[in-house]
């Protein structure tokens, strides 16, 4: 598939400030001593940046931006008309626990837990717009949902750490070993899928597409002498070379960087780790191999 950068962006930034909303409540439910209201609040201004951001960016992925609207109407089938619902009502929630953090006007506990629903809520249903397309394997599997919602609250987690230690020292340590934890986690569980996905084998093949057992079978044409959205839409297009680059920068900036200065620099390890994380989901989409590439092998 071909990674749209506009995609990329909404999902690392919204998943950011997901994370950081967690951790922001988690200070306050477990750590009230240690946190002010103002920081508090200055925590939820920071989300309510990354995710704003996260949903001008989705507009540069639509045909008709002024048609977005529509994008919800059918959220009693569609992960991404749930999403679509989601993700503003999030951004309404952490709106409104900021500003009573930044008023006093109280009930904090209860906006947040709303918040921390609301976060769950967006979490799953981002990462079911790829994981419910059963056609492409790579993504049909629980750890779609697994890679999403973890990768999230690890740089979330990361970001929080590096804004205590401007804000809140004493939160400083023990978010950076939050992160840190986190981080070992996520590798975990990023490595598990891709050990799964470099053992995929296609349900269908030339042979089993067209009825023809011979054991090979070369296409000399597909009917688009200059390309066509089948073959712009579906593949990448980027060499091998390129493709394994991708992924060390996966594997550095996401993982091992991040391990290595956030206990110390977590403002570095965020920067680092967010950059490892487009790398992360550009290789999310590049991975998948749509059956539809079995004949739009290239153009004629």
């Amino acid at each position: 598939m071909r990674p749209a950068f506009s995609v990329l962006f909404l999902t690392t930034l919204i998943g950011a400030g997901q994370g950081l909303f967690l951790a922001l409540f988690m200070c306050e439910l477990l750590a009230p001593a240690s946190v002010s209201s103002n920081f508090l609040a200055g925590g939820s201004a920071i989300i309510l940046v990354l995710c704003s951001l996260g949903l001008i960016a989705s507009f540069f992925h639509l045909g008709h931006p002024e048609r977005a609207w529509r994008s919800a109407m059918m959220w009693r089938t569609s992960w991404l008309s749930r999403e679509v619902i989601a993700l503003p009502a999030f951004i309404a929630v952490d709106f409104a626990y900021g500003l009573a953090h930044w008023t006093g006007f109280g009930h904090t506990l209860l906006i947040g837990t709303v918040g921390v629903v609301m976060a769950v809520v967006l979490f799953i249903c981002t990462a079911m717009i790829y994981a419910a397309i059963k056609v492409l394997k790579e993504w049909s599997h629980p750890l779609t949902l697994v890679n999403f919602t973890l990768l999230g609250i690890t740089s979330g987690m990361t970001l929080a750490a590096a804004y205590a230690g401007f804000f809140a020292p004493d939160l400083t340590v023990p978010l950076s070993q939050a992160a840190f934890v986190l981080t070992v986690l996520a590798l975990l569980m990023r490595g598990a899928s891709l050990w799964r996905n470099a053992r995929l084998t296609p349900a269908s093949t030339l042979q089993s597409a067209i009825g023809i057992r011979h054991p090979r079978i070369v296409q000399k044409a597909q009917g688009a002498m200059g390309g066509s959205y089948n073959t712009r839409e579906y593949f990448h297009g980027k060499s091998i070379k390129f493709v394994r680059g991708v992924i060390v920068v996966m594997i550095l900036g996401v993982f091992v960087l991040p391990l290595v200065l956030v206990l110390t620099l977590p403002l570095l390890a965020f920067v680092l780790q967010y950059i490892g994380l487009l790398a992360e989901r550009w290789y999310f989409f590049a991975e998948a191999k749509h059956p539809q590439n079995l004949y739009y092998q290239g153009n004629s």
